[in-house]
Parts: structure tokens; sequence; C-alpha cells
């Protein structure tokens, strides 16, 4: 046998290799899809359409729903996102482009080890640390941005020195910000990758054309990394929406759609399924399966809404250096 047939034969075993892990892994998520849809048909059947619009959960009584968990996870989500990414692009950027040699190491570790802090620490140090830390924030967000629909919190008077300050704890805002905390590692070391991979060839020609670091960042390092920002970014939200111990510990459970982000109350799809799961009945087991169904389908479709983005931002085409 020759070294060019050796070769051949490598190749060839290690694509059949790919091949069968990704159809495991596709294998894997449809058997997961399966199972929560057999498990959550009795429930489905019973609410129907109802059950993406109803607010209330009372499975028992055959009035349940998850329009409000729902919501409360999309806007958890949210506010997780909008603080997370910022945090990890001007991270992940100082790192790759900015930081000396020899703190590089240091950071990363830094970022890695964030990333494998159990999330109970940090519903921990949410729950009696970060929730009092961040009234006054809160409070001044309401007092200040109030006309705002979604910063606004009801049945507060400002003029009252001694209104309670309990009615901004345990909000949308308290679980964003610990959740964002929790995904920045992850988005930073994604697109810290990213950035590490322009084309040296690029930066010294931007930089041969009298682009300032931050030129050549701008067109350079910035459009050839838009793939994995994007990515990161994407992947974040998943975990934000899926994120289950660190919620339940900070919020107080509502089953009503709370649009106001700073007032206390909300809830999300993961919280329920791990506040009800122990003591539920079999019919409501069938209706928090529906809810996790209902939770997969939606993080699939982010996911794959993200893959066709980065497909067509042809990372790495449109440096303008």
């Amino acid at each position: 046998m020759t070294a060019r047939q050796a070769t051949d034969g490598a190749d060839i075993v290690f694509a059949m290799a790919l091949r069968v892990a990704g159809g495991a892994v596709l294998l894997v998520m449809a058997t997961i899809g399966v199972f929560l849809l057999r498990r959550g048909w009795p429930a489905l059947h019973e609410a129907g359409w109802s059950f993406l619009t109803t607010q209330t959960w009372e499975p028992d009584s055959h009035n349940f729903g998850i329009a409000a968990v729902l919501t409360g996870t999309m806007l958890i989500a949210a506010v997780a996102i909008t603080i997370a990414v910022p945090l990890a692009t001007g991270f992940a950027l100082y790192i790759s482009e900015y930081a000396p040699q020899r703190l590089r190491r240091g950071l990363v570790n830094m970022v890695d080890l964030m990333a494998a802090v159990p999330s109970v620490v940090y519903g921990l140090w949410g729950f009696i640390l970060l929730q009092e830390m961040l009234i006054p924030t809160a409070r001044w967000l309401s007092l200040n941005f109030g006309w705002i629909p979604f910063l606004s919190v009801e049945g507060v008077n400002p003029d009252n020195p001694l209104e309670r300050l309990t009615v901004y704890k345990s909000s949308t805002f308290d679980a964003g910000i610990v959740v964002a905390l929790m995904i920045m590692p992850i988005i930073c070391s994604i697109m810290r990758e990213s950035f590490s991979q322009a084309p040296p060839g690029e930066r010294e020609g931007a930089y041969a054309l009298g682009a300032t670091r931050w030129g050549m960042v701008r067109a350079v390092v910035l459009p050839f990394a838009r793939g994995g920002m994007i990515g990161g970014t994407m992947l974040g939200l998943g975990r934000a929406m899926g994120e289950t111990i660190a919620v339940l510990m900070i919020i107080t459970p509502v089953f009503a759609i709370q649009p106001h982000i700073l007032q206390s109350g909300t809830n999300s799809v993961s919280a329920l399924i791990a506040a009800r799961w122990g003591a539920a009945s079999p019919f409501e087991l069938s209706a928090l399966m529906a809810a996790g169904l209902t939770l997969f389908a939606l993080t699939l479709v982010v996911n794959f809404a993200a893959s066709m983005v980065i497909a067509r931002t042809r990372s790495g085409q449109q440096s303008e250096a």
C-alpha cells in the first residue's frame, strides 16, 4: 500500500466518523423532540391553541397555558443578551487586540473560570447580594425613564421617600443581569477565537495604509469575525432561554404577562418546570412536558435562524482593508 492510498483510506474513515457523529446528534435531537411530544400530547390535545395564549397555570382545572411564562422567558433572555453582548465584545477585543501578551493567558483563564462556575452559585449571589445592590439602579431607571413602557413600575409614588423598595426586587431585570453574567463568558470565548483568526496579511495591510489600531479592528477584524459574533450571540441566547436554577432562585413567580422588567414578579418556562415537577399530578406532568417541547422548539428555531444568518455573512469575505 502506498502512502497516497493510506492517506486516502484515513480520509475516508475520518469522513465516515464525522457523518456518524453528525447523524448521532440529529438522532438524539429527534428522539428528544419525539419524547416530549409523546408525553406532552395529552395536555396539548386538551388545551389546543389556547396553550400558547392562556396565562393561567391550573392544569388540574384544565385552565392552563404558557403565554405568561413564555413572555417572561423572552424578556429575561432579551435583558441578558442586551447586557452580555456589549460586555463580551469589548472584553474579547481587549484580550485579542489590546491586552499585553503577558496578561492574555490570565484573562483567558479568568473567562473560562467564569463559564465553569455552577449556576446555583450565580443564583445565590444574585439572591443574597445583587438584588439589594440593584434596587437604587432600578428605582433611578424607573423614576427617570418610566415614560418608556417596559421601564415603568406600577403602583409606585415617586414623591414618597418611604415608598417600599421590595417592588424592585425579584424582577426580570435582576434575573436578566445574573443570566447575562452567566452567558457572557461563552459569548466572549467564541468572539475571541473569531477575532484572533483574522488574516495577519490584511491586518498588516491596514497598518501599511495608515490605519490606527481601532481602524484596523473596524476594517479587518470585525468584518472577518461577523459570523462568529452572530454565532456566539445566538448560542448565548439559547443558554439564556434555558437557564433554570439561577432564575428560579431570584424571581417571584407570577402567572400573568409582566412587561415591566423593573417590577417584582416574572416567570420562565424552565423555572416553571423546575418548580412544579416534584409535586405535579400526571396531567400536570404532561402539561410541563408540553411546555418543555415549546422551549425546545423555540431554541431550535433560534439556532437554525443563526445558522442561516452566519451562512449569509460569508465571514472574512467583506474586509475593507
